[in-house]
C-alpha cells in the first residue's frame, strides 16, 4: 500500500474513532459559520437606542424628537433631565448617544440666529457612533431645510426656486459596490473565510502535533511498511493526513457562501467557481501552515499557540476593516505576508466587483506555491522528528 493510501485510511480511522476530533473539522465549523451568518442576517443595525436631553420644550424641539423617533436607525428610549443623567446613561451603555437640545432652541431659530443640536456619543463604538452621526445629520438637516423654506416662503420667495437656493451646489455620491451598504454582504462573507483560516491552521497543527503527543509518529509514517521513509513518502503521508479536514472545512465554508449568494440574494458579480478554487487554495495553505508549525517545533502546544498567533489577527490586517494603504510599512508588510489578505482581495474582486479571473490568477498560483513550500518544510521537519524519538510524547 502506498504511503498516501495508508495514511489516508489511518487518518480516517482516527477521526471516526474520536468523535470530538471529527466534530472540530465537520459540524462544529459549519455551526460556527452558520452562527456568523445569523449574526449579520439583519444586514444593517436598526433602532439604535438614544436618549434626548430637551431643555427647550417647544413645539419645534418636540418636532425634532418625533423626527428622531421616526428615523429607522434610531429609537428614542429615554429622556434625561441633566448632564449627570446623560453621562450615566452613556457609561452604562443603556443608550449609544444623547441628543441635547439647548434652551431657547426655537427662539434662536425664529430670530434667524444659529441654533446647535449636540450629539454626545461614545466614539469607541465606531459602528454605532458613525451610524448615529449619519442619522442625526440627516434629521437635523431635513428640519433645518424645512424651517428655512417656510421662512423664505413667508417672505414671498417663489416655491420653484426655493430648493435651488437652499442647495445651490449638490454632491453626487455614486457607490459602485455594496450599494445598499449591507453588513451581511460585506462582513459576513469576509468573516466566514477568516474563520476557516483559523480552524484550518488549528486542524493542521493538531493533526500532526497529535502524533507527536501520542508518540505515534513512527507508527504513522511507517504504516505503509517502509522502515525509513524518504521525503516524498513523508510528503505523501502528510498530504493524506490533511486531506479529510481540507475537504470537510472547504465544504462547510462553501455551503455558507452559497447560502449567502443564492438563498440570501447577494449575487456574485464574478465567478463563484473561481472563488471556490481560491477558497480551496486558502484551505490547503492554512492546513499546511499549521502542520509546518508542528513539524518544525515538534511540539503540539507550540504549534497551537503559533496557529492562534498567526491566524487570529488575520482579518484585522486583511484590509477589509482597515485600509492597507493607511497602515504603517511594518503593518502592511505583515498584512501582505498573511495568506488571508490575498484571498480576501480575490473574494471581494469576484463577489462584488466582477473582476476578470485573470486578474486574480496570481493570487491562486501564489497560494498553491506557498502550500508546496510549506509541505516540503513540514516533510523535512517530520523526517528530522522521526530520527529523534526522544522528543515524542511531549505536549
Amino acid at each position: 500500500m502506498s504511503a498516501f493510501a495508508a495514511s489516508l485510511r489511518r487518518e480516517w480511522g482516527l477521526l471516526t474513532s474520536r468523535p470530538w476530533d471529527m466534530a472540530m473539522v465537520s459540524w462544529v465549523p459549519l455551526l460556527a459559520m452558520a452562527l456568523m451568518c445569523w449574526i449579520f442576517a439583519a444586514g444593517q443595525p436598526y433602532g439604535l437606542p438614544i436618549a434626548v436631553w430637551n431643555e427647550d420644550h417647544s413645539a419645534l424641539s418636540r418636532q425634532l424628537e418625533r423626527m428622531l423617533q421616526a428615523t429607522p436607525g434610531l429609537s428614542v428610549q429615554r429622556h434625561v433631565l441633566n448632564a449627570h443623567e446623560a453621562e450615566d446613561a452613556l457609561q452604562r451603555t443603556d443608550v449609544y448617544g444623547v441628543v441635547h437640545i439647548p434652551p431657547d432652541f426655537a427662539r434662536d431659530v425664529k430670530r434667524g440666529t444659529a441654533a446647535t443640536v449636540t450629539l454626545l456619543h461614545n466614539a469607541q463604538l465606531a459602528t454605532h457612533s458613525s451610524l448615529l452621526q449619519r442619522d442625526l445629520k440627516q434629521v437635523v438637516g431635513t428640519l433645518s431645510a424645512g424651517v428655512e423654506m417656510q421662512a423664505r416662503a413667508k417672505r414671498g420667495d417663489p416655491h420653484q426656486v426655493l430648493q435651488v437656493r437652499m442647495e445651490p451646489i449638490k454632491t453626487q455620491l455614486v457607490a459602485l459596490f455594496n450599494v445598499s451598504t449591507n453588513y451581511e454582504a460585506f462582513l459576513a462573507a469576509a468573516l466566514i473565510p477568516a474563520l476557516l483560516h483559523i480552524l484550518a491552521m488549528t486542524a493542521g497543527a493538531w493533526s500532526v502535533g497529535r502524533e507527536l503527543r501520542d508518540s505515534t509518529l513512527g507508527q504513522w509514517l511507517q504504516a505503509h511498511g517502509v522502515e525509513k521513509p524518504g521525503l516524498l513518502q513523508v510528503a505523501g503521508a502528510l498530504s493524506a493526513k490533511l486531506l479529510p479536514p481540507a475537504v470537510m472545512l472547504w465544504a462547510s465554508t462553501m455551503v455558507c457562501l452559497v447560502y449567502l449568494s443564492q438563498l440570501r440574494g447577494w449575487t456574485v458579480a464574478g465567478s463563484l467557481a473561481w472563488m471556490a478554487v481560491g477558497l480551496a487554495a486558502l484551505t490547503v495553505l492554512s492546513l499546511a501552515l499549521g502542520a509546518a508549525l508542528a513539524a518544525i517545533t515538534l511540539s503540539l502546544r507550540t504549534a497551537l499557540s503559533g496557529a492562534g498567533l498567526l491566524s487570529a489577527p488575520a482579518f484585522a490586517f486583511s484590509g477589509v476593516g482597515f485600509p492597507l494603504l493607511a497602515m504603517t510599512p511594518a503593518a502592511s508588510g505583515w498584512a501582505l505576508s498573511m495568506p488571508y489578505t490575498h484571498y480576501a482581495r480575490l473574494q471581494l474582486q469576484q463577489w462584488q466587483m466582477g473582476a476578470p479571473v485573470a486578474q486574480t490568477l496570481p493570487v491562486v498560483c501564489g497560494l498553491l506555491l506557498a502550500t508546496l513550500v510549506l509541505l516540503a518544510l513540514s516533510s523535512a521537519g517530520l523526517l528530522r522528528g522521526l530520527a529523534h524519538p526522544e522528543k515524542w510524547g511531549g505536549r
